[in-house]
């Protein structure tokens, strides 16, 4: 219980913290761009033509809504994470009983040790269905947070209190708007859990000498390389299914020409494809114009 409840104030800092960061990128995946593009280094030095990052970013929406409104979404984004962190221990746990359970049925009877490869299979196994559990349960809020950070570009006010937000999918979408964007979500989970977890093994297995004294933290840092990796790799996911959950939905944010109306997920993979926008919002920094936009930008200053 103790560690269920460090692990939910933990969660809920870093929620608090990262909220900003989060409402930048959802407003840029949209691809809504207030502010024009400006002179900058890229990371050679060169001089290019880049979009404002980050901070900038911040700033604009500071400036119309103060900086209490950087915190838009957040709510139903705490929900999200508590209920979330909740129902993954809990499978968990119940994976664990099960094992015990086992265990104590099987009396003297000697197992099998399992190779480190079947271990892996079925904790990634686990893993996944305690993620999936929990997303599918968080969505609804997953939805109702990114549909108000949204309406930001509109500046409507039809999602504002969570209760209201809720009501209102219901009346104009019904159970299924609760769960626009699902699928992509879940495939990016998946995929990158086994990915990740594939990677990780064969590089602490085949790639790592077990004689080195430091091998715990090797390891450690082969999770997060591969980690990282594979969340580059199922971003479009990400992108996808952030898009479908505002496609359509009433704000300005979600119609054209901030977004298209998309008629399935695998429709908004195939037109942001055929752009080359599926790592649209992936970088918050070093942000390129994207090709065939047209901006007000005087690239004679970068002769």
């Amino acid at each position: 219980m103790a560690d269920a409840a460090s692990q939910v104030l933990l969660g809920s800092g870093l929620t608090i913290l990262s909220q900003p960061l989060m409402y930048v990128k959802v407003l840029i995946q949209v691809g809504y761009e207030p502010l024009p593009p400006t002179i900058g280094r890229n990371i050679f030095g060169r001089q290019v033509c880049q979009l404002p990052g980050l901070f900038c970013y911040a700033q604009h929406i500071a400036s119309i809504d103060g900086k209490r409104g950087l915190f838009t979404g957040l709510t139903p984004r705490l929900c999200s994470g508590v209920l979330g962190t909740v129902v993954h221990g809990k499978v968990l746990q119940h994976y664990q009983e099960c094992d015990k359970a086992e265990e104590s049925g099987s009396g003297n009877v000697l197992k099998e040790v399992s190779s480190s490869f079947d271990r892996v299979i079925k904790e990634t196994t686990r893993e996944m269905m305690a993620r999936s559990a929990a997303t599918l349960i968080t969505h609804p809020f997953h939805v109702i947070t990114l549909r108000s950070m949204v309406q930001f570009i509109g500046r409507e006010s039809k999602y504002c209190g969570l209760c209201d937000s809720i009501a209102t999918i219901y009346r104009e979408e019904g159970i299924l708007g609760f769960f626009a964007g699902l699928i992509p979500r879940l495939l990016g989970d998946i995929i990158s859990l086994w990915l990740c977890n594939s990677l990780a093994y064969l590089v602490n297995t085949y790639a790592l000498d077990s004689g080195v004294s430091t091998m715990n933290e090797m390891k450690s840092y082969s999770q997060a390389v591969t980690g990282f990796f594979a969340s580059m790799l199922t971003y479009p996911f990400v992108l996808v299914s952030n898009l479908m959950a505002v496609n359509n939905c009433g704000l300005a944010g979600g119609c054209p020409p901030y977004s298209p109306v998309y008629s399935s997920w695998i429709d908004c993979w195939c037109m942001l494809q055929k752009e080359g926008n599926m790592s649209r919002g992936n970088s918050l920094f070093f942000r390129k114009v994207p090709f065939g936009k047209t901006y007000c930008c005087d690239l004679r200053m970068l002769i």
